[in-house]
């Protein structure tokens, strides 16, 4: 809708994603988060969707040993638009892999940028993608 070329386009992107108030619900369900932090350059930007797929797969790998430790409630939102699938159906009933299926921390309302700054963590708005780029995923554990 404004800006992000995902809108409407990703099963796991906005309004394919619950409303702000939801997601202010489900995050009050959580006091712990655990942060990664990702620095990545490109020479060929488009370089970039391969990478973030095959990371945001090795996270969901994560998600579940957490979940398995005993963590039930581990959720994970990616790095990234969900691209888990080279086309994405584009809504979230015809989604593809929905029990893989993950939204962006930005997709769900959080302001990445003041939250990161807020816990020290290194991020700036980027001239171009040939830059080295500050990537952030979070795992929610409860």
């Amino acid at each position: 809708m404004f800006g992000c070329g995902e809108y409407g386009r990703n099963a796991s992107c906005p309004p394919n994603v619950p409303t702000i108030s939801e997601c202010e619900r489900f995050f009050k369900e959580y006091k712990k988060a655990i942060v990664f932090h990702f620095e990545k350059a490109f020479d060929n930007p488009d370089d970039r969707h391969e990478w973030t797929r095959e990371t945001n797969r090795r996270l969901l790998a994560l998600e579940r040993e957490t979940f398995l430790s005993g963590f039930q409630k581990a959720f994970l939102l990616f790095m990234d638009s969900c691209n888990l699938c080279k086309k994405c159906a584009g809504e979230r009933k015809e989604c593809n892999e929905p029990k893989r299926a993950r939204p962006t921390p930005e997709a769900m309302g959080v302001d990445v940028f003041s939250t990161m700054r807020k816990i020290g963590y290194p991020i700036e708005v980027l001239e171009d993608y040939g830059k080295t780029m500050n990537r952030y995923a979070i795992l929610l554990v409860e």
